[in-house]
């Protein structure tokens, strides 16, 4: 009996949902996504993290509830951004244009991951 070995499509996708997930860390609590470095409003981004931890433990990390997850984070992270730019928080440090534009780019991240973890499961 042969083991299954994961697809190069889930592997990609578990790498670059991981390298998103540090970069957030590393942006949010060591350099400040919302305003100026140590403004407590990046620790919504933990829930972003927090979705993720519970979406890969309910799915086992199978192939396609992780790319639901993965869609999930990027909604959550889509949404910390619009309140965030709504409510006026980290101005003058972090203008309206710089928190969407950044925040952006991790959404792309994650659904990129969601579409790869799509593709591993269509394997």
């Amino acid at each position: 009996m042969r083991t299954a070995t994961p697809s190069t499509a889930y592997r990609a996708a578990l790498g670059l949902a991981l390298f998103a997930s540090l970069s957030l860390i590393w942006l949010s609590l060591g350099v400040g996504i919302i305003g100026a470095d140590g403004d407590r409003t990046n620790l919504l981004y933990g829930g972003v993290l927090l979705v993720g931890l519970a979406g890969a433990f309910i799915v086992r990390l199978r192939a396609a509830g992780m790319a639901r997850t993965l869609v999930a984070m990027a909604f959550t992270q889509a949404a910390i951004a619009v309140i965030a730019v709504l409510a006026g928080w980290g101005l003058p440090w972090s203008p309206p244009v710089e928190l969407l534009a950044l925040n952006a780019g991790f959404v792309a991240l994650f659904l990129g991951a969601a579409w790869l973890f799509q593709r591993g499961a269509h394997r």
